[in-house]
């Protein structure tokens, strides 16, 4: 079982920056494959960036402006998040997978609570 907690959202203005990170549980994180999606109201759950061991892979809307990296040591993972858009506003998650990364939500099998990431006009 692994158990992820984000932390790090809140309100920042457009053209800011803020660093998510997601605490994990667990004695194997070293071999899952985490991820950030996010969603907004109405809107589906989105995929924002994966990495594994050796790879990492970004939602087509990111263009360079977000960095997901993980500290294994400390069992956590980071997504930081530049020049922030009012459409970037969302609810963003924190998930894990067994094995390889995934672009689909679906493949995840934890996921933390989500922290709420504000950007204002």
């Amino acid at each position: 079982q692994v158990q992820l907690v984000e932390s790090g959202g809140g309100l920042v203005q457009a053209g800011g920056s803020l660093r998510l990170a997601c605490a994990a549980s667990g004695r194997t994180f070293n071999s899952y494959a985490m991820a950030w999606f996010r969603q907004a109201p109405g809107k589906e759950r989105e995929f924002v960036a994966t990495i594994t061991w050796t790879t990492t892979n970004y939602g087509d809307f990111v263009k360079g402006r977000f960095t997901i990296s993980r500290d294994n040591a400390k069992n956590t993972v980071y997504l930081q998040m530049n020049s922030l858009k009012p459409e970037d506003t969302a609810v963003y998650y924190c998930a894990a997978k067994a094995s390889g990364y995934s672009r689909d939500y679906s493949a995840y099998q934890y996921w933390g609570q989500g922290t709420q990431v504000t950007v204002s006009s």
